[in-house]
Parts: structure tokens; C-alpha cells; sequence
């Protein structure tokens, strides 16, 4: 009976029966982890029936139960988690393999074989991706359209080749991309020629963030801006090299700069600092964290507790010339978003996700002017996707964990702020490491790996199809480009009338929560082994089509 139970319940979890009782907001990771609860205990229900009920001799069940301990110990002994994917379902390699990127060519190597190479172009062009999610850092190109007939006319593989580990995706300006990768104990900046893929050079500093859940290596995106670019790295290095020559203009230790303890802050925001660098005429803006060394001041004669002496700090700004700290900003800890700058009511603000809030803050100054409450927890159910101001001064923004998608509505007077819920529906939109792209009213994105649009007026569902895993996406005119967490890549139209898939690459091998960079013609693909080029075919939508293509158009 109880068996029968157990697998009933198995059942009701594995088939998705489990959603008509919650109403379709529970996470696959969830389901698995519910199923191999049920199945273990399934098992030692047996296994307890055999030992004690059974009518099998003595040696019979000595024989059987040493066996099982010896293949436990065994599997412990000879196996390690190599990974874990984004619906936690491990895989397994041997103790003694070594892991795939200290195998390598180290930093000092490929250094070594780059120096002497004389400085690239790196003059800004209209077809640059410049930084985490493109130019308008919204996962959306929306003035190019890509052909999509690939079963006749497939993109064209321009180069492969092996790559540091890491979850961050390129940066592109001119001929040249940029990426952070994982070689070793080495954290790694690298340049690469877009047109053959060979490497331009390297920045390393000494440092590895490696995780069972999260795997090794960085995870931002670089940012490119005149020239010179910025990234952020796990551990918390921030760079400016200067990118035709790949000289390191400043570097900061963010950690040590704002006296942070570095392990508490491994253990709290557990998956390495993923937030890409905000980079301003005059700034370079990057999420802080905390707790600091020092014990917090909190005073008692009832002062407020500002960023300067609180033990948690939002965004540290800091000058982009100089590397000279300039401001910092909030005192909550950190997520896994980056900063974006917004305008909304007319201001321009930047805005950030941190652990369990969304908050805005003076670009000059660092000054908080509002903030409102989004659940999570940094090292449980994280907030990792970017929010979307809207037409009407509204603010769309999701996550996984049970949260799924809301959209707010902003405005001021006297210069006192009113944030109110437009709606908010747990079901919709569970972008657990992902981003939506915003086309004509409707927002697409991966709802827990399952591709779905959204009306974004009222919430209602469009549709929902297609299972591609906790991948990545990027809308490329009338066309959303799906990174699925396989390797593939698949085209779909961005459209609210249920579509069929136009085209899909077999582009990398491998588990892949890298997002794409397509840079003019050139799409490039990454993950935590290898990094593939293509050549596709673009070109320029109908002007009429474009307008139509802006964030709130035909709501």
C-alpha cells in the first residue's frame, strides 16, 4: 500500500498533475526534486520490507544489504557532480578527471602567444553588441530582421573552439569580441577576432568561483564603450582595458574596496556576482554586496543608516577614467542582475534588482529615490532577470520560484513616488535565469524552459509551447532567437497567434545558459566548453514595421 502510494504520488508530480492542484507555479527543479524524494523513499520502503518483513533467509538479506552499501560507498567514492542543470538534474564524472578548463591552454599561454600583436580597429559601427543583452540592453534588435529559412539556407559556421568555463556571453565592437572565461585558477578576460576566432589577448587575475549548483567560472558579460572595456567578474574584480591593445587601464577588487568579508558574501549571494558593469558618460556602475568586515554601526541616537555605514551596499559607482570610487548606493544585498539607466516620469534613474527589492537611484549621485518590495533570497530563490520600463511609465519584471511576472505603474508629484501593482501572476512568465524580449504589447520569454508571450496590458496568456530548458533568448526583429540550454538554437516568430518553429542549429554541444551576442551578420554562441561563430543572414526591416516593433506599441 504504502508503495502503491508512493508511486501514485510519483505519478502525480512527473505527468505535471501536480499543476492542476497548484495552478502551474511550480518549478520543474521543484518536481524533480519531489520525485527523487518519493523514489528514495519508495525504495527504502522496499528495501525495509525486504529487511524486516520478508520472508527471505538471514544470509539472503545480509547479502543484499552489503551489496547496496558497497555500491554506495563505491559511487561516493569514485564519483563527483560535474554539473547540475537548471532543473537540477545532475551529471556525474569521475573523481579523477580533471575539469574540462584546467586542461586548457592557460592564460599565461595564450598571453604569451598574443603579445605581440598590434592594435585592432575598434571604432564603434551600428551593428555592435556592445553589452549584456545588446545596445538597448533589453534582449531585443529590433531595426534587423534574420532569414530563417535554415533547412535551405543554414547559417554558416565561420569557426569553433574550445573555451573557458563560465555562464557570461561576448561583447562585440568592430571585428573584435570579448568574453570572461574560467582557465584553471586563472579568471580571464578575452578578445577574440570575430571573422576566424583566433585570440587578440587576455587579462587574468588569480581567482575561481566554482560552485556544485552554479559550476566554475564567471558569469557577467563584458561592456564595451569607446573603446575600453568593462567587466565584472565572480569574485568581484572590475576592469577597464583598453581594447586595442588589451592594456588593463585600472582594475578594482570591488570586495576589498568596500571591505566586504569574502566568504560570508560567497555563502550569501552563493552563485558568483553576475551583474554586468553600467558604464555612463562619466561612471561605471556595478552591484556591491556585503556583509562588510566591520560590524554595523547601526546608531543609537536614531540616525538613518546610509551606504557608507550600513553592512550591505546596493551599487557601488565608480569613476571610469580613473577607477576612483565616486558614490555607493542602497543598503540592501545584492542579486544577480545588472544595473540598467531608465527613464521614467522623466527622470533618468538607475535602476537595479537587488535580494528582495527593486530600487532606483540619482545616476550623478547615488541618492535613493524609490524602491518596492520583489521576494528572494540570494543564495535560494534568486532574482536574476532584468526588469522593462513600458510605455505609461509602467515597469514589467518576472522571475522563477514560485513569483512569476507583474507590471507596475509609476508616477510623481511633489516629487513624492506612487508604485502600484498593474497585475502580478505567479504562473506567467517564470524567467528563473533568463530575460524576456518586449515586442508590440507582448513580452516572450522561457517560463521555467517552456517558450510563452504574454499580453502585457492585462497578463492574459498568448501561449505557451515548446520545451527548450532554462536557456536564453534574443529577439532579432519579428524573429525570438531561442538559446536553448541543449546548445540549439531555434527561431520562432514573435508573434501572439501561436507559432510554428521556423528554424533550428545544432549550434554548440552542452549544458548552455549563455546568452547570444549577434553582431551584424556574425551570431555567436557560447558555454562553458566551447564557442561557435555563424554567419547569418539579416537584413533591414520595412521602417513602418520597426516603429511598429517599440516596446509598448499596439497595446
Amino acid at each position: 500500500m504504502t508503495l502503491a502510494s508512493l508511486g501514485a504520488a510519483t505519478a502525480l508530480v512527473r505527468f505535471g498533475w501536480l499543476e492542476l492542484i497548484a495552478g502551474d507555479i511550480v518549478d520543474q527543479a521543484v518536481r524533480n526534486i519531489i520525485s527523487l524524494i518519493l523514489a528514495f523513499s519508495g525504495v527504502m520502503s522496499l528495501l525495509v520490507w525486504f529487511l524486516r518483513e520478508s520472508g527471505y533467509s538471514a544470509t539472503a538479506k545480509k547479502a543484499v544489504a552489503g551489496v547496496l552499501a558497497g555500491a554506495v560507498v563505491i559511487a561516493v567514492a569514485v564519483l563527483r557532480v560535474e554539473r547540475v542543470s537548471g532543473d537540477l538534474v545532475p551529471e556525474f564524472a569521475f573523481r579523477w578527471q580533471a575539469h574540462r578548463d584546467t586542461l586548457l591552454p592557460s592564460a599565461a599561454i595564450v598571453a604569451r602567444a598574443t603579445r605581440d600583436q598590434t592594435g585592432g580597429d575598434w571604432r564603434e559601427t551600428p551593428a555592435d553588441f556592445p553589452r549584456f543583452l545588446g545596445p538597448g540592453g533589453d534582449a531585443s534588435l529590433p531595426a534587423v530582421e534574420i532569414a530563417t529559412d535554415w533547412e535551405t539556407n543554414p547559417p554558416r559556421l565561420l569557426w569553433r573552439r574550445p573555451i573557458g568555463a563560465g555562464w557570461g556571453g561576448f561583447a562585440a565592437c568592430g571585428d573584435y569580441a570579448v568574453t570572461l572565461e574560467q582557465r584553471g585558477e586563472d579568471e580571464v578576460v578575452s578578445c577574440y577576432r570575430l571573422p576566424t576566432g583566433e585570440p587578440e589577448w587576455v587579462v587574468a587575475v588569480p581567482a575561481r568561483h566554482e560552485t556544485v549548483l552554479g559550476g566554475a567560472g564567471p558569469r557577467s558579460t563584458p561592456t564595451i564603450s569607446a573603446g575600453i572595456v568593462f567587466t565584472t567578474g565572480a569574485t568581484g574584480w572590475l576592469h577597464a582595458i583598453d581594447g586595442p591593445t588589451g592594456k588593463v587601464l585600472w582594475r578594482k577588487d570591488v570586495l576589498a574596496d568596500l571591505g566586504i568579508d569574502r566568504a560570508a558574501h560567497a555563502a550569501a549571494v552563493a552563485w558568483g556576482r553576475a551583474g554586468s558593469p553600467l558604464v555612463t558618460d562619466d561612471l561605471v556602475i556595478v552591484p556591491a554586496g556585503g556583509p562588510r568586515l566591520r560590524a554595523d554601526p547601526r546608531p543609537d541616537d536614531g540616525a538613518a543608516v546610509t551606504p557608507e555605514t550600513a553592512a550591505f551596499v546596493s551599487l557601488a559607482a565608480y569613476d571610469r577614467e580613473s577607477g576612483e570610487r565616486i558614490w555607493l548606493a542602497g543598503t540592501e544585498q545584492i542579486a544577480f542582475a545588472s544595473p540598467q539607466l531608465v527613464t521614467v516620469c522623466g527622470r533618468e534613474l538607475v535602476l537595479t534588482v537587488n535580494e528582495a527589492q527593486v530600487a532606483a537611484f540619482e545616476p550623478a549621485t547615488g541618492d535613493a529615490v524609490w524602491q518596492f518590495p520583489w521576494p528572494g533570497h540570494s543564495n535560494s530563490d534568486a532574482s536574476c532577470s532584468q526588469p522593462h520600463v513600458l510605455d505609461g511609465d509602467r515597469l514589467f519584471i518576472s522571475k522563477g520560484y514560485g513569483v512569476g511576472a507583474a507590471v507596475f505603474s509609476l508616477s510623481v508629484r511633489n516629487d513624492q513616488w506612487t508604485i502600484e501593482p498593474v497585475w502580478q501572476r505567479a504562473n506567467l512568465l517564470k524567467t528563473k535565469f533568463t530575460n524576456v524580449a518586449i515586442d508590440a504589447g507582448h513580452a516572450y520569454g522561457l517560463s521555467d524552459g517552456i517558450l510563452e508571450c504574454v499580453r502585457l496590458a492585462d497578463g492574459e496568456r498568448a501561449w505557451k509551447r515548446g520545451r527548450y530548458g532554462q536557456g536564453q533568448l534574443l529577439r532579432v526583429g519579428g524573429t525570438i532567437l531561442v538559446q536553448a540550454e541543449s546548445g540549439e538554437v531555434v527561431a520562432v516568430p514573435a508573434t501572439p497567434r501561436r507559432p510554428e518553429e521556423l528554424g533550428r542549429l545544432a549550434a554548440i554541444d552542452g549544458q548552455t545558459w549563455n546568452n547570444l551576442c549577434l553582431a551584424g551578420s556574425r551570431l555567436l554562441v557560447r558555454n562553458a566548453e566551447e564557442a561557435a561563430c555563424y554567419e547569418v543572414s539579416i537584413r533591414q526591416p520595412p521602417a513602418a514595421t520597426t516603429a511598429g516593433q517599440e516596446h509598448g506599441a499596439a497595446e
